[in-house]
């Protein structure tokens, strides 16, 4: 088979055709790293934040009047000065210990009520029924009732704590925990799975998204119910956390102080969201492939 001198002319030869060619100067792709800086989701927050602050300097530049409104810089001020005093930290680490203890009482009786549902059905119609009577209702509301019953003091906060954990962690692990398919069920019955060791190595993993859930909603169940209860017991008994600290501010006019006790709030709220559960997140379920 011959060819034309024009034909010839127009054949490529096969590595010049196969040859991969960089694509010009000025459709070269962004740099990666800058990329995923703008893109993540970190630095959306960061920019969104950033927004708030700026519409919150300007409202209250405009507005110019610190009763009613400090600005972030005096607000800021005035939480560098509550840790340089040493009131903000003692305040936050009462808080932080009864939420603890009441956090960790709650998680064991959602345990409890879980596995007596899912041992009988009258124990699953025992917690649904509870559920349905007992959530709805804020922890707050049985304020007079604990000190009635336990008096003012740690027992009357604990009992409140727990509540507020109690329903959403023991809802939400009985629905994990029913949400396992039945193939999985099968898996573990088949390698001789009872027990204990059923629960440890299929029942949880399987559930584990619901159970994680349930546990960032307890826990932020259990801190806006403390810092509220601690409004009332801080009243009542002259001692309490950020909660008194707060109150106490308000009381004096140092409304700066306020904001910075409700900062406080925001900042080990969003830190235990994205230090301790995102990174729970991410090196279980996300890891496990049950999230994207």
């Amino acid at each position: 088979m011959s060819f034309s001198s024009d034909q010839e002319a127009r054949l490529e030869p096969a590595d010049e055709i196969f040859t991969i060619r960089p694509a010009p100067a000025d459709e070269a792709q962004p740099p990666r790293l800058w990329h995923n800086l703008v893109t993540s989701s970190g630095a959306k927050r960061l920019i969104i934040i950033t927004a708030l602050l700026g519409l919150w300097q300007s409202y209250s530049s405009w507005l110019n009047y610190e009763l009613l409104l400090p600005s972030p810089l005096a607000t800021l001020r005035a939480l560098a000065e509550g840790f340089l005093h040493g009131t903000l930290p003692s305040r936050l680490a009462t808080s932080l210990g009864m939420l603890l203890s009441g956090y960790a009482i709650g998680i064991a009786l959602a345990g409890a009520m879980t596995a007596l549902a899912m041992s009988s059905r009258w124990g699953r119609e025992l917690l649904a029924t509870l559920t349905a009577m007992f959530n709805p209702l804020p922890a707050i509301a049985l304020l007079p009732l604990a000190m009635l019953w336990f008096g003012l003091g740690t027992p009357s906060m604990l009992f409140v704590l727990a509540h507020a954990v109690l329903w959403p962690v023991a809802l939400n692990t009985l629905a994990g925990f029913e949400g396992v398919s039945p193939t999985l069920r099968m898996v573990g019955r088949n390698y001789g799975l009872s027990g204990p060791r059923y629960v440890l190595l299929i029942l949880m993993p399987a559930a584990f998204p619901s159970l994680l859930t349930g546990l960032k909603i307890g826990w932020a169940f259990a801190w806006r119910t403390l810092i509220a209860a601690e409004l009332v017991f801080g009243v009542s008994a002259g001692s309490g956390g950020l909660g008194w600290y707060i109150y106490e501010n308000k009381n004096q006019l140092e409304i700066p102080a306020v904001f910075a006790g409700l900062s406080t709030v925001i900042v080990i709220g969003l830190a235990v969201e994205y230090l301790i559960f995102k990174t729970i997140e991410q090196r279980t379920v996300r890891r496990w492939g049950m999230q994207s």
